[in-house]
């Protein structure tokens, strides 16, 4: 049988590493449409139809006023953007290709390559789709202005790699307890939307309603931004080092969960069941 002699170095792994998960964040990207730019424009019309009714349910309800001091748009953005991004990142690294998928029969393919595929292909269309709604409402309307831009972008990969480590977790679970981790996952999804922050600000809440929304990432995360973008707007019931922790440690989880589940999962599992 032929076959070809490959570099072992650790450079030449790398490469190898490095072409496989950008070519399998290539398949992740068209796996929801056959074409690119279609299914960066279903993202995009997703993330405008939300804004818009989030934009309708503040005008029905006279809850503008509850807005911070500056671009309305902006408050709504902030939020939609952040939900948009933990959401998407925790849903496409969950459904990423498991041990025993079958792309795992291919050569040199493995979980981890499979996980880098989803996140990169998440923060390519997130991004991509944040830079063309900003674009488009910077030419239809005034100019976008951000307080601190730098501070902005951190949060916004914290965001993803917030999502990716809770969605690592769940991953690694999902083998052992398939229906009951899916239920889990959507259940935190769906609590998302009220418990993100993104519909109120955190500094007019009462101290004895923090605890209900604290205890969520994505809570400070939105705050924090909307202290990067608004020069008028200081978050004083958030903080940056709780989602950081709270990253690292379900990224360490994720990474030995996924690890033991990698050496143990069988398609045959439920065989005797």
């Amino acid at each position: 049988m032929f076959y070809v002699k490959e570099s072992s170095s650790s450079l030449a792994g790398a490469y190898r590493t490095l072409t496989l998960i950008y070519h399998a964040s290539v398949r992740s990207v068209r796996i929801t449409h056959g074409n690119a730019m279609m299914s960066l424009f279903l993202n995009v019309f997703q993330t405008i139809v939300f804004v818009m009714v989030f934009y309708l349910i503040f005008q029905l309800m006279g809850m503008r006023s509850a807005g911070l001091r500056g671009d309305f748009m902006m408050y709504i953005l902030t939020g939609v953007f952040l939900f948009m991004m933990f959401n998407k990142t925790m849903g496409a690294v969950y459904g990423c290709e498991g041990p025993t998928s079958p792309m795992m029969k291919h050569r040199n393919m493995n979980t981890m390559i499979s996980i880098g595929a989803a996140m990169l292909s998440s923060l390519y269309i997130q991004v991509l789709s944040l830079l063309i709604v900003l674009v488009g409402y910077h030419l239809v309307t005034h100019n976008v202005a951000i307080a601190d831009p730098g501070r902005a972008g951190l949060i916004l990969l914290l965001t993803w790699l917030s999502g990716a480590g809770i969605g690592m977790v769940f991953l690694a679970a999902k083998p052992w307890a398939p229906e009951a981790t899916k239920t889990v996952q959507m259940i935190f999804s769906r609590i998302n939307m009220f418990a993100s922050g993104k519909m109120f600000v955190a500094n007019t809440l009462p101290a004895f309603m923090l605890p209900l929304f604290a205890w969520n990432p994505l809570f400070h995360l939105i705050d924090q931004m909307r202290g990067a973008v608004f020069i008028n707007y200081l978050p004083r019931n958030t903080n940056l080092d709780y989602p950081l922790w709270l990253m690292v440690a379900c990224l360490m989880i994720g990474l030995m969960g996924e690890f033991h589940t990698r050496r143990r999962a069988s398609l045959s599992w439920s065989a005797g069941k």
